[in-house]
């Protein structure tokens, strides 16, 4: 769902950036209370968990691959505002860093996972667990708020990279930009998550939701809180990111200039021209290297510490 640069067209990419800057100067102002509140240590490890679990690629029939998205953790367990940003960061250092999603199409890829995803799981969680709800109606409420949200981002997504061949193409109607029109961008990206990702997304948020609670987190809580489990488990998942190469498919609509030309037999020239014009620091978290599981595992180890990094920075930033 990292939509690349060259994928969708500048002035789409425009639009997206004009809709995230309110959305991104709200949600700071918003937090502020979170930062009186300390609410910092449980944002920035949400981010870090987003980060790593989008590691763990999923093979899928017909050669492509996925991943858990986790915007919805992020917005049950952070509440919307913080989850936009958290999510935002995530993002941002992912495409800086490891050049996954194009700097081009940032707010394009926030829309749909940092917006999208976070606010929409929030409000149906809330819906869901309405009144008093015991575990059984919480953790059905976290599963059917993720994947609801999940596919919303993916129809969006969809949507964006289908009507791109309609308002960007030649003269003799070549795309420019995203190739494929909406029936065939639309089932492309959203079937996979109706039938497979949003299944797996729904039930990952169902149980890492249910154990966050469970210990009494949030962001809005004042009180000290040991946040040592959550460590165990990011680092636990850091440890099991090799799991994640086995899955060596190119998820759909993120294909480089090579593999989509095998495919269409050209490159549109949007695409020849703005992909892999930041490739990042450590392209594909070291894969285009000839990535070993450890060089994986590094790759995780250090976007995880930044990402932390990142969230405290910002708080600081936009104090000042």
């Amino acid at each position: 769902m990292h939509i690349p640069d060259g994928y969708l067209s500048p002035g789409t990419c425009a639009v997206f950036y004009g809709v995230m800057a309110p959305v991104w100067y709200l949600a700071s102002k918003k937090m502020e209370k979170a930062f009186a509140l300390k609410g910092l240590p449980l944002m920035a490890l949400g981010a870090a968990f987003t980060f790593v679990i989008q590691m763990f690629n999923f093979p899928i029939p017909g050669g492509s691959s996925g991943h858990m998205v986790g915007g919805a953790v992020l917005g049950i367990v952070l509440g919307p505002w913080a989850g936009i940003i958290a999510m935002s960061l995530t993002l941002a250092l992912q495409a800086l860093l490891f050049g996954d999603g194009g700097l081009l199409s940032f707010g394009a890829n926030c829309f749909n996972m940092a917006l999208l995803m976070p606010v929409a799981a929030y409000f149906i969680f809330r819906v869901f667990t309405a009144g008093e709800p015991g575990r059984v109606r919480g953790f059905l409420g976290a599963a059917a708020a993720a994947y609801v949200a999940v596919n919303l981002a993916a129809l969006a997504a969809g949507i964006e990279l289908g009507i791109q061949p309609l308002i960007a193409h030649t003269m003799d109607g070549r795309a420019l930009y995203a190739p494929y029109p909406l029936h065939i961008a639309l089932p492309a990206m959203v079937l996979p998550h109706l039938v497979f990702f949003g299944v797996v997304e729904a039930l990952a948020t169902a149980l890492v939701v249910s154990y966050v609670l469970k210990m009494g987190l949030s962001v809005e809580a004042g009180q000290k809180t040991s946040y040592r489990p959550l460590l165990v488990f990011i680092a636990a998942l850091i440890v099991l990111v090799p799991l994640g190469l086995i899955a060596t498919g190119t998820p759909w609509g993120e294909w480089g200039k090579e593999e989509l030309g095998q495919l269409l037999g050209f490159v549109p020239s949007g695409i020849e021209r703005f992909e892999g014009a930041w490739k990042g620091i450590l392209p594909d978290y070291g894969q285009s290297e000839g990535a070993t599981a450890l060089l994986y595992v590094v790759s995780a180890l250090i976007g995880s510490a930044l990402v932390v990094a990142a969230v405290y920075v910002w708080s600081r930033l936009w104090k000042k």
